[in-house]
């Protein structure tokens, strides 16, 4: 007998539905084929396992398993539940009359438990649109899974429960999100705040701007001036993420399994990888291709602490997603494509020593240490940030103060109107939110100067020799300063202010 299950495969941050074929034919053996992994053709000793402490049995006939598409490679464990009850159906000990208007997930344990798997949201969506009454999985994925309107949900804790829900008509529990009720249940926690900070009103300053247009940012100073201290801050004051922001995050992290128990990334991503990362672990990819940490940072930041002691070929991939806000991992046989439009934000010591240039200080590395140092992260990297900014240490005065900063929630309404100014002025813009991801025309179009604005810049340029790449970073900033004071126009003062944020252009900034 012959019995069709439907699963899902993801592939990248999609999925595709997958037909688990179950026939049961005269004579001895047990034949999976389909291209599946080692997971999967061990899944016969967890099936009767889970089917045998149950009271069922997987039957001593030959049992031949075709997961098709069959030039699709399969992955993980998750084919356990539709390929037993696969077998079930096929040797007659479930009903088969419903199987096809489920899509059906799950890893089963031994004793015929479920566990959760990966990729809940995108096999939700895939499910839909197939057109499937509904999606049955482990109770831990059902919130996730949930999330997709208009397809039923169920989340089951056992192997049989779901076979009495075939066989006799029992309910199982359906599981319904409520999206909009999250956003409103969770604010963005209060643990950190830009209060906290001593000083550093500049910096404070540079940040806004960074959050406002989503600008990339790098930071130099000496340690302890408190550059990952405000890094970790930035998130506080970013605009709320929209739901189709929230959507596209989740199916990021569900392909790797972390979900929050919410099922729903309702706050901006904050990824901070160690300096010894991979490559691979960077940018996505592997055997079996995962996202990497610049995908998981997708909508929110990414920050890189010591950015010269990571391996120059780390960052070096890090160029062509800042620049087209995606990654596409090639191989020989598939082609797959992860968004990655995040903000990065490093931070970097100006010095081996860690100290600003100081003839006075006994620490002090010399002008080819320096050199050297700096080396490491190459022009074309940093032509792809657009703000520069000297962290100094705070002095004592203002480290003892009991007069708090400006907090975060102020700073972010700014930033929400910026954002909103910017939001109008891109309507027609598919691809372009905020003034960061202007392209040369845009920048033509919307950031026009005054002709005492432009002589300003030019004399700027010539006199502090700034590289020609720095003239659209300039631009772009200056725009978002403009758009902060809620001025049409980009003014002498916003160019100027935008100048000061290039210190790595400049020729002689330590001395």
């Amino acid at each position: 007998m012959l019995t069709k299950v439907y699963g899902s495969a993801v592939f990248g941050i999609e999925a595709t539905t997958v037909v688990v074929e179950v026939n049961i034919d005269k004579g001895i053996g047990y034949h999976l084929v389909g291209l599946p992994d080692n997971a999967i053709k061990e899944s016969n000793f967890r099936i009767a396992a889970a089917l045998l402490n149950n009271g069922y049995k997987v039957p001593g006939k030959k049992i031949t398993i075709n997961m098709a598409p069959a030039d699709l490679r399969k992955e993980g464990s998750a084919y356990d539940l539709p390929i037993a009850l696969g077998i079930l159906a096929a040797s007659g000990q479930i009903k088969s009359e419903l199987l096809s208007q489920y899509l059906i997930m799950g890893e089963l344990s031994l004793d015929g438990g479920l566990q959760a798997v990966k990729g809940a949201l995108p096999i939700a969506i895939n499910a839909r649109e197939e057109g499937f009454k509904g999606l049955i999985m482990p109770r831990e994925n059902a919130r996730e899974a949930a999330i997709v309107k208009d397809l039923e949900v169920y989340g089951v804790d056992g192997l049989d429960k779901v076979i009495q829900f075939f066989n006799e008509g029992r309910s199982l529990e359906q599981f319904e999100v409520d999206t909009c009720a999250i956003f409103n249940e969770n604010p963005i926690s209060s643990d950190i705040d830009f209060s906290d900070v001593k000083g550093q009103e500049s910096i404070k300053r540079c940040m806004e701007i960074a959050a406002a247009g989503g600008h990339n940012i790098i930071m130099i100073g000496p340690p302890g001036a408190g550059k990952t201290m405000l890094a970790k801050r930035l998130p506080t004051i970013l605009p709320p993420m929209t739901l189709n922001e929230a959507l596209e995050t989740t199916k990021i992290h569900s392909v790797v399994g972390k979900v929050n128990s919410a099922g729903l990334i309702y706050h901006r991503p904050f990824r901070s990888p160690h300096h010894t990362i991979s490559d691979v672990a960077l940018v996505g990819g592997g055997s079996y291709p995962q996202p990497g940490e610049i995908s998981l940072s997708h909508n929110g930041v990414l920050f890189l602490d010591e950015l010269p002691e990571f391996k120059r070929s780390v960052l070096e991939v890090l160029r062509q997603p800042l620049e087209d806000r995606e990654v596409t991992i090639s191989r020989a046989r598939f082609t797959i494509t992860y968004p990655s439009s995040f903000m990065l934000v490093a931070s970097m010591n100006p010095s081996p020593s860690g100290y600003f240039h100081d003839p006075d200080n006994l620490m002090n590395s010399s002008a080819a240490e320096i050199q050297r140092y700096l080396s490491r992260i190459s022009g074309p990297l940093l032509d792809r940030i657009d703000i520069h900014i000297e962290v100094t240490p705070v002095p004592f005065e203002k480290l003892s103060e009991e007069r708090k900063g400006e907090g975060s929630a102020a700073i972010r309404r700014r930033v929400v109107a910026a954002r909103a100014i910017q939001t109008e002025r891109f309507c027609e813009e598919s691809t372009i939110h905020y003034n960061a991801q202007m392209n040369t025309k845009q920048i033509r179009q919307y950031c026009e100067l005054e002709s005492h604005a432009l002589k300003m810049l030019q004399q700027a340029m010539e006199r502090l020799k700034l590289s020609a790449r720095a003239y659209d970073r300039i631009l772009k900033v200056g725009r978002t300063i403009a758009d902060l004071a809620h001025e049409e126009n980009i003014s002498s003062s916003h160019i100027l202010e935008a100048i000061q944020y290039r210190s790595l252009d400049r020729e002689g900034w330590l001395g």
